[in-house]
């Protein structure tokens, strides 16, 4: 067969066994399953998607799995698009969006049936639900997406089978899918951009998934501060296994690499290795958030002297992320154009550095010719949702140029970072990093900073410390 491995300890496989595996087993079909909470607002998700595109039949691809190494998969995690219309997270599916003549579309959803018990594959197949547990059946799955849903492995040639209505597919998800339907490719990048577009204000249900994340995520931080002796005797790895024990027992998972940078790697803006010592007298950078189990994920970032004391320096270069934050976090609010924290931290940060005598002055010039980016590098913030830098393929107009509206949540992250081989500051602000980071949602009269549990002041953090560091 197959799917026998080379060196497998059974290379055969006997007639009698095969016919003791296909029997006795129960009928576990569950009966009692409700549509789930979220299964009303992805309907609603549907019905915006379908109306941009009377006519056309739109397939959104949930994922295939994918090797890390050899016959070892990383773990799945679905298309965000395809989450967000479905609420569903199983892989290989796929939702179609079938038109209809009334210019509406009927949808149904693509699925990975459970394994026969009349076939081998059920215990013998590389992911056979014996070896990685059992799946929703085509039947509970209709009642908990409440969606109708087909046998994923006729999709390719259902598809293929009606090539005379106009179709659009998100591309670079499912091969065999994408293989089996004729679309263009500016169509198809145009079927992804309204994906995005449609994540930028959250309803009601994705707000409350937001907010579990980041209650989690602060917990995690608090978590941290309790293991800062212990990571001083080991490494930056004992603070992320730390967070991350956090966000498995109480979401799905990390929503992105967790980024625990002390010394001089708070300077590098994605430090992921996570292997350096945790040194007294320096600062530790994280950035970090848990991923809900609807895969909604929180950003959170705080920059923490690890002895529980800010140096002077170290306070200046902190109170100076922490005052343009604040003034970041002032502009958000309905009507305000997105820019705005932006372009009102980054004027606050560059005219430090004219104070501190780093870049050439006037403030404004240097903020017009963006000098401060030798020191701050990144944009201010960016949307926050399913992904951590979420609605990515959204429409400029609507995301960059666009204008907050109510439900919309984004991150205000502002960061100095002198770099430890930068010869153009003195040698003792060489290898300090600082970034404040909050997850804020727009309001009807302007915003709320949903990870207001953690401390941001410097005073306020060190009370903080005082508190819970062990």
């Amino acid at each position: 067969m197959s799917n026998r491995r080379k060196n497998s300890l059974y290379p055969t496989l006997s007639a009698e066994l095969s016919a003791l595996m296909r029997t006795g087993w129960a009928d576990t079909e569950r009966h009692d399953l409700a549509p789930a909470e979220q299964a009303p607002y992805a309907a609603l998700r549907r019905a915006a998607l379908s109306a941009r595109f009377p006519g056309e039949r739109l397939v959104v691809p949930s994922g295939n799995l994918k090797v890390r190494s050899n016959d070892d998969t990383y773990p799945f995690r679905s298309y965000s698009g395809y989450v967000h219309m479905t609420g569903d997270q199983a892989r290989d599916g796929a939702l179609v969006l079938e038109p209809r003549p009334d210019g509406g579309h009927d949808a149904y959803c693509y699925q990975l049936p459970r394994d026969s018990r009349d076939d081998d594959e059920f215990w013998t197949g590389a992911h056979a639900e014996l070896w990685t547990g059992r799946r929703r059946s085509l039947a509970e799955s209709e009642r908990v997406l409440g969606l109708p849903c087909r046998d994923v492995r006729t999709a390719a040639a259902d598809l293929a089978a009606v090539s005379e209505v106009r179709t659009r597919i998100v591309r670079g998800i499912d091969p065999a899918l994408e293989a089996a339907v004729t679309t263009d490719e500016e169509r198809d990048a145009e079927l992804e951009d309204a994906l995005s577009d449609l994540r930028l204000v959250k309803d009601a249900w994705e707000l409350g998934e937001l907010r579990k994340a980041v209650d989690s995520t602060v917990r995690g931080f608090t978590d941290v501060v309790g293991e800062l002796s212990r990571a001083v005797a080991s490494s930056e790895r004992w603070l992320e296994g730390t967070f991350f024990r956090r966000a498995r027992l109480e979401g799905n998972a990390v929503g992105y690499g967790t980024i625990c940078a002390a010394g001089e790697h708070a300077t590098i803006m994605h430090w992921t290795d996570n292997d350096g010592p945790v040194r007294p007298g320096d600062l530790l950078l994280l950035d970090a958030g848990v991923e809900t189990r609807s895969l909604y994920t929180a950003d959170v970032t705080r920059t923490l002297p690890i002895s529980g004391t800010f140096t002077p320096l170290q306070r200046e270069v902190y109170d100076a992320v922490y005052e343009a934050q604040e003034a970041g976090i002032a502009t958000v609010k309905p009507g305000a154009a997105y820019r705005d924290f932006h372009e009102a931290a980054q004027r606050h940060l560059a005219a430090r550095l004219v104070e501190w005598g780093f870049i050439e002055g006037p403030a404004e010039r240097a903020y017009e010719l963006g000098l401060q980016r030798r020191f701050t590098m990144a944009g201010t913030g960016h949307m926050l949702g399913l992904d951590v830098h979420d609605c990515a393929r959204a429409r400029t107009e609507e995301y960059v140029e666009g204008v907050l509206e109510p439900g919309m949540c984004l991150t205000v992250e502002p960061g100095l970072y002198f770099q430890a081989d930068d010869l153009t500051v003195p040698e003792e602000w060489r290898g300090i990093g600082v970034r404040i980071e909050d997850d804020l949602v727009v309001t009807e009269d302007g915003h709320e900073n949903l990870s207001a549990g953690l401390p941001r002041s410097a005073d306020e953090v060190e009370a903080w410390m005082a508190r819970f560091a062990g």
